[in-house]
């Protein structure tokens, strides 16, 4: 999708001024653009709103903090936060650090992607789940781990951590809006 650079120099899909796309994130810049150093907070605030930095965005952003959009794309690919693509409802982050691999991660892995049937990095079809393999947590006590979105999941075995997707899918049918309805018993 091409768009049309106006006389502000953004791409962003705007007409001169009367629709800005990105207005929401507005407050963050009014608040930290002036701030030195602030670049990643505003990238991070700005895919919290969004879910992910597309191109558009990333050029609006270099736009209003004065930056170059080289430079907020290198940041924005240095950082492996940064997603370039939307992600699913639930964004699954399977650690795959040694104590995780040790005790199975791997046997896990292939469980959630056979009942997804999606590959790491990939999202399934009804934009429900994402599934993201990551180093490692921070939580090799609990081995081996998954976060989905905010929750954190622990001691998982094939059909534990199917349970908790089925689950999920389950109240997402049920139009659900939070990962809440999981049973207490499968979270840590």
């Amino acid at each position: 999708m091409s768009h049309e650079t106006h006389e502000h120099g953004c791409g962003c899909g705007c007409q001169d001024g009367q629709h800005n796309p990105f207005e929401e994130l507005n407050p963050v810049l009014n608040h930290y653009t002036d701030i030195p150093g602030s670049l990643i907070t505003i990238m991070q605030k700005a895919q919290e709103l969004y879910g992910f930095l597309s191109v558009e965005l990333m050029r609006y952003i270099a736009i209003e903090t004065h930056n170059s959009i080289a430079k907020v794309y290198g940041v924005a690919t240095f950082y492996t936060q940064f997603r370039f693509e939307p992600v699913g409802k639930y964004l699954i982050m399977l650690c795959q650090g040694t104590a995780c691999h040790v005790n199975g991660s791997k046997m896990v892995e292939e469980a959630v992607m056979d009942f997804l049937e999606i590959k790491e990095g990939e999202t399934t079809p009804d934009g429900l789940f994402t599934l993201n393999n990551v180093a490692c947590l921070g939580c090799c006590s609990l081995s081996p781990v998954m976060m989905i979105n905010d929750d954190t999941y622990g001691q998982l075995t094939k059909d534990k951590a199917i349970h908790i997707l089925a689950e999920l899918k389950e109240a997402a049918g049920n139009n659900a809006t939070s990962s809440e309805t999981i049973t207490q018993e499968v979270m840590v």
